[in-house]
């Protein structure tokens, strides 16, 4: 029964989970972001089988990590994927009218799983590493986690209904986290590291206004278009 001991079962597992639940508060935050314009009937659903979908394909990619995590120019993709969501959750979607609530339904759950699966890369590592190869353990630890993360965003949901600031800030983070993925990349470390601080902030930084510029330039021009229709 060595394999449930406390050396080899139940303390990775621990770390497991609390690896997970602490580098998912920017998650969190993609979550609400992408299920708050839904119907309320249609936010859980929303939440929870983009979550459940993006924890699945953590797992299988947490199998590979040692590779995944070194592949030149992943990160510097993700970074710009990132960029496109924030800009996309700031902006809106001008054409929800337009669109079936089952079809809203689905970009949301659409975002939330690939907005995941970007922003847990790091996730992805912490985890890998804790977990020493057993997957079993990976698993379970990553599967106790899919509560907290969707708790968590419901709940910032609600806030985001009495404090509409809060959405704003949540694109700034998407796109400080891009910035700070792209900094990370192996393609460009021999540029980035002998000055690799200044290059964190000023990217962080960058990705941050980049989201809050180019959202808000879509969103009022949405806006206009709307009130000349």
């Amino acid at each position: 029964m060595d394999f449930f001991s406390l050396d080899h079962f139940w303390w990775p597992l621990l770390t497991i989970m609390g690896i997970n639940i602490l580098l998912s508060g920017d998650n969190a935050v993609v979550i609400a972001l992408a299920a708050q314009a839904l119907p309320v009937n249609q936010q859980k659903k929303a939440i929870f089988w983009g979550s459940l979908s993006a924890v699945f394909f953590l797992i299988v990619l947490t199998i590979f990590a040692s590779t995944l995590l070194h592949i030149p120019y992943l990160r510097l993709i993700g970074a710009c994927l990132l960029l496109w969501i924030g800009v996309k959750l700031l902006a809106g979607d001008e054409d929800d009218g337009d669109i079936k609530q089952s079809d809203n339904l689905w970009a949301a759950i659409r975002t939330i799983l690939v907005a995941n699966l970007v922003m847990s890369l790091d996730n992805i590592l912490g985890v890998a590493g804790a977990a020493h190869d057993n997957n079993v353990l990976m698993i379970i630890g990553l599967g106790v986690s899919i509560p907290v993360v969707i708790f968590g965003s419901t709940m910032l949901m609600k806030v985001m209904e009495r404090f509409p600031l809060i959405i704003t800030i949540g694109a700034a983070l998407i796109g400080k986290v891009a910035g700070e993925m792209l900094v990370d990349d192996q393609a460009i470390s021999t540029w980035i590291d002998p000055h690799r601080q200044q290059w964190e902030y000023g990217a962080q930084i960058g990705g941050a206004l980049i989201v809050l510029v180019v959202g808000k330039v879509l969103q009022k021009k949405g806006q206009t278009t709307s009130e000349a229709v």
